[in-house]
């Protein structure tokens, strides 16, 4: 027998949150393979995670056959051949024509096509790294996940992953930078800081949370959301969102619920004129739930 969908969404919403837990060694594999389950129900992360310790067994060999035939130990040596392995023998690279599939979100499509998003190559070239004995970090970058490998110079090294591994200069980020989010905002070097285990899972849902939002595929969304509810409980408007999602999908009782819970969460202190604006549009939502609501009992 299927299990409701709603008993699906806890179980992975409490899988998540486990996982998470145990992401003290910055791992967030299992996290991402979770994820990827909302796409696939039926997914064993368990493959996926021995294929990535099988590349960072592979990638480790690779480096020692390097050290031995050039006596090169050094951290950019090693990340050059860490380079050689996931794009030139196992052809990693960037999806560029279908950046908006929602496989390239999914670690278990990135590993099995080669290609991704920024986030998600740069997930596969973290886990690998790392298995390889590489220490690499996920750096937020507005627009474009990167990563950053902290120990190849006293400043860290920044490289970008869906273009090849490609090392950056502080100049190549701030042009990155105006490109995606215009000239008019000053760059902080602030912007290249390591990411966190919650805010790279954070990252990859709202780009999931996006495009099915974008393709009108309304049940993922929700259940997209309920997960950035468990990752950032604090975060209001995921409840908006969850609202506005059961509307769309007819559930009017958990419509409204949220709804009215987002509105007395956000109405606290000041708010500029955009936050007024969108409260008023939630309250009409709210207003005509009631009404449909009353008309129903």
């Amino acid at each position: 027998m299927t299990r409701p969908a709603a008993t699906m969404r806890k179980d992975l919403a409490d899988s998540l949150a486990a996982a998470m837990a145990a992401s003290a060694d910055q791992s967030i594999a299992r996290a991402a393979l979770l994820i990827a389950g909302i796409e696939y129900p039926d997914l064993d992360p368990a493959p996926y995670l021995a294929r990535l310790d099988a590349m960072g067994r592979d990638a480790a060999q690779a480096i020692e056959r390097h050290v031995v035939e050039t006596g090169d130990r050094s951290v950019a040596g090693r990340l050059r051949c860490l380079n050689a392995y996931l794009f030139d023998r196992e052809g990693f690279t960037g999806n560029r024509h279908r950046y908006e599939d929602p496989r390239n979100s999914c670690l278990n499509e990135v590993l099995d096509r080669r290609t991704g998003i920024p986030l998600t190559l740069s997930l596969v070239y973290m886990e690998v790294a790392r298995r390889a004995g590489l220490w690499i970090e996920g750096v937020n970058f507005p627009g474009h996940f990167l990563v950053s490998c902290p120990d190849a110079s006293p400043t860290g090294l920044i490289i970008d992953p869906f273009d090849g591994g490609t090392v950056l200069t502080e100049q190549d980020c701030r042009r990155m930078f105006e490109r995606h989010v215009g000239s008019g905002v000053p760059f902080d070097r602030d912007l290249l800081a390591a990411a966190t285990p919650s805010q790279i899972v954070v990252r990859m849902l709202l780009n999931l949370k996006r495009i099915y939002v974008h393709m009108r595929s309304f049940p993922q969304a929700r259940d997209v959301t309920e997960l950035l509810m468990v990752v950032s409980p604090s975060a209001h408007s995921e409840l908006r969102d969850r609202g506005l999602l059961a509307y769309h999908l007819n559930d009017l009782p958990r419509a409204l619920q949220d709804l009215q819970t987002y509105l007395q969460l956000s109405g606290a202190g000041e708010l500029d004129d955009e936050s007024k604006t969108e409260r008023k549009q939630i309250w009409e939502h709210v207003k005509t739930l009631r009404r449909r609501m009353a008309g129903l009992n």
